[in-house]
């Protein structure tokens, strides 16, 4: 489900829009009223893990499994936010003409309140084909909102926060958001396995969305306690071609490229995690909330390292880093089975640093490469391009899961299809990550100063103390 300021693996794509949509006159927010707006984004984000919690995860897979969905149903459930991302370019023209901070809220809360008919479904005497026609209906339209929704919330907060501190913020906003998500994710979780044994599935899932719509209320009223950032000066007609000049322009054209097969190689696995954990190492809500929260301590950790990272170096030379070790995250799940489940705690300390310095990156250096007027349709590319190869290879992994044999015998160890999903993920993002070292990003600094920098900091427990401090050059 995508939502605003989300970096979860794979949940979303990276940049669902740029900021300064239209011109705007007068001083933007600063002081007080832009630490109160600041602050209400950050309480506003941890509404919004509270709802993806609810909504999203593990408790998302366990609707179509109740439902009765196929892992054809499965994969197609989890392009579909990725697929709505064709929309960005409408979504862009309307945050032109509407402003971003008035579409926004009015799309945001729409995306997360329209899990209002879910409350009753368990209790409705449906057909389990039309329950789960419902149920895909609600997952289309909150993932359209979604996508209107985020174009106008990235370019309202980025014509809010300020450039020099945006890696900074957003890495501290990323702790905040992280500490709400593991807390209801493990309630949720708990909830599910406690009753969902008892035969109380449907109304397990019922209360979950009805705590989650709670959550979408709460979130609307942060979002319109925030401040505007700007007064727009006159809504002038969008300037179509500054979509194709996107697709033309040589600065940005590598980082579209990037998007598209990126994103592609990641959609192969990322609908089938949580599925691959509950339906085939039968761990439990859990279990697979106990993973979540190893991610998201993980995230908390390295958020702000990763924001200052950003801002100190550039976002092209830790996505290039990140993207090379993201490559690996679904060759660990190979090695994990029913009584083998050390190798998800070990992707779950990789993933959640990697993943975390990732959509920081991204954010910033999307908006670095779109020139200022034309922005919001720049980014707009950005993100379609991502959608459209998520949806399509997530769309392929369904069917591929859903033809191939339950089961068959290589180097004698029984593989799965969302085995086979794994390793072409892996495969798939160690190409993609090729992509990234053409990126050209002008103020950005080269990933050997970076990995240098990293070297630098890590600790060195086998050198004595002196030794340590002369190692670390002075500035």
């Amino acid at each position: 489900m995508p939502r605003p300021g989300e970096s979860l693996p794979a949940s979303s794509a990276p940049l669902a829009a740029g900021p300064l949509s239209v011109p705007s006159r007068g001083r933007p927010a600063r002081g007080g009223r832009l630490r109160a707006s600041l602050s209400a984004s950050i309480a506003e984000g941890a509404a919004a893990e509270v709802f993806a919690a609810c909504a999203g995860g593990a408790v998302l897979t366990g609707w179509p499994l109740y439902l009765g969905a196929s892992p054809l149903v499965i994969g197609l459930l989890g392009a579909l936010p990725l697929a709505a991302q064709v929309v960005q370019v409408p979504a862009a023209w309307l945050t032109q003409r509407l402003g971003p901070k008035p579409l926004a809220v009015v799309a945001i809360g729409a995306a997360r309140l329209v899990w209002l008919p879910l409350i009753t479904l368990p209790f409705l005497d449906l057909p389990s084909s039309t329950a789960l026609a419902l149920f895909v209906a609600v997952i289309a339209a909150a993932a359209v909102l979604g996508v209107v929704g985020n174009n106008a919330w990235t370019t309202w907060m980025g014509d809010l926060v300020p450039g020099p501190i945006r890696g900074r913020f957003f890495g501290r906003r990323t702790v905040y958001l992280s500490i709400a998500g593991t807390v209801a994710s493990l309630g949720a979780a708990v909830a599910l396995d406690t009753l969902a044994p008892r035969g109380w599935t449907g109304e397990t899932l019922a209360a979950l969305a009805a705590v989650a719509c709670g959550a979408g209320i709460a979130s609307l009223w942060l979002l319109r306690r925030q401040q505007a950032a700007g007064v727009p000066a006159e809504r002038t007609a969008p300037e179509w071609r500054a979509i194709v000049a996107s697709l033309r322009d040589r600065v940005a054209r590598p980082y579209l490229v990037y998007q598209f097969g990126w994103n592609a190689a990641v959609g192969l696995s990322a609908s089938f995690f949580s599925f691959h954990m509950l339906a085939t190492l039968e761990t439990g809500f859990v279990l697979a909330a106990a993973h979540g929260i190893v991610v998201a301590v993980v995230r908390i950790v390295s958020a702000p390292v990763g924001g200052h990272l950003v801002d100190r170096f550039g976002g092209r030379p830790v996505i290039v880093l990140c993207s090379f070790g993201i490559a690996l995250v679904p060759a660990i799940w190979l090695f994990a089975t029913p009584g083998r489940l050390w190798p998800i705690a070990l992707e779950a300390i990789v993933s959640g640093a990697l993943w975390s310095w990732h959509g920081i990156a991204a954010f910033d250096l999307s908006i670095d490469l779109a020139p200022r007027r034309e922005r919001p349709f720049y980014l707009a590319a950005f993100a379609t391009a991502a959608g459209i190869g998520f949806a399509l290879a997530s769309s392929l992994a369904g069917l591929l899961a859903s033809t191939a044999p339950a089961r068959f015998d290589v180097l004698g160890a029984s593989w799965t299809p969302v085995h086979l999903l794994f390793l072409m993920s892996a495969l798939a993002r160690a190409s993609a990550a090729g992509l990234a070292l053409r990126i050209d990003e002008r103020r950005a600094r080269t990933v050997p100063d970076l990995v240098r920098e990293i070297a630098i900091a890590l600790p060195r427990p086998w050198l004595p103390r002196a030794d340590r401090r002369a190692s670390i050059p002075r500035t």
